[in-house]
């Protein structure tokens, strides 16, 4: 798993994907996926959260033909409770 400097979180659409099982990537429970997660939903889910973040060009390892992008978030908790986070702004925008 890619990690980020101290106090970074990396964010995959892949994480957010109710498509996809948790072996193929899912870290969300599936009433919290979305469809198709992009990430400028994730965007928009950090900023309604106020965590500063970037956006990088990299991908998932497992996803490298998507190109999907990235997000690394400015998290000092856990990055379960960050993922768990988005993910409820995410459900909220459905």
């Amino acid at each position: 798993m890619a990690k980020g400097a101290k106090g970074e979180c990396i964010l995959y659409p892949c994480y957010f994907n109710a498509s996809l099982s948790r072996k193929e990537g899912r870290r969300v429970p599936l009433p919290l996926g979305v469809k198709v997660p992009v990430l400028t939903d994730i965007e928009r889910a950090l900023k309604l959260s106020n965590v500063k973040y970037r956006i990088e060009d990299h991908h998932h390892p497992a996803y490298w033909m998507r190109r999907e992008g990235r997000v690394v978030a400015i998290w000092h908790e856990s990055k379960e409770a960050l993922i768990k986070k988005v993910a409820k702004r995410l459900e909220v925008k459905r």
